[in-house]
């Protein structure tokens, strides 16, 4: 399960505007690189809506079922908010519903045969 956390406005290249809602999945236990000490985290996505910014309010703290899942990307560059550090990254977090994803699968079958 996710829960929707947050949401946030982005303006396309093009000007035109649309909002994302933020998820995040449950907790996680990890252990780190440097201390080998278990550290606990929460994995974030960011996902695209057609919604408005009424919507996307009240829909803070609903649950959806699926995860959060790191998925191999072409090289992007990443800055550091904190630090101003600047990261190329071959992945990002995408929310991924199990459901739609074998609908989706299922869909494709169909069409195949037909």
């Amino acid at each position: 399960m996710v829960r929707i956390t947050d949401y946030k406005n982005v303006k396309k290249e093009d000007g035109k505007d649309f909002n994302m809602l933020i998820v995040q999945g449950g907790i996680e236990s990890l252990v780190s690189k440097k201390t080998g000490r278990i550290y606990f985290t929460m994995r974030k996505a960011n996902v695209t809506t057609t919604f408005d910014e009424t919507t996307c309010k009240s829909l803070i703290g609903t649950e959806l079922p699926g995860t959060i899942q790191k998925i191999n990307c072409e090289p992007y560059e990443y800055t550091v908010e904190d630090t101003g550090e600047v990261l190329t990254l071959t992945h990002n977090w995408q929310y991924i519903d199990p459901d739609v994803i074998n609908a989706d699968i299922q869909i494709i079958k169909e069409e195949l045969v037909n």
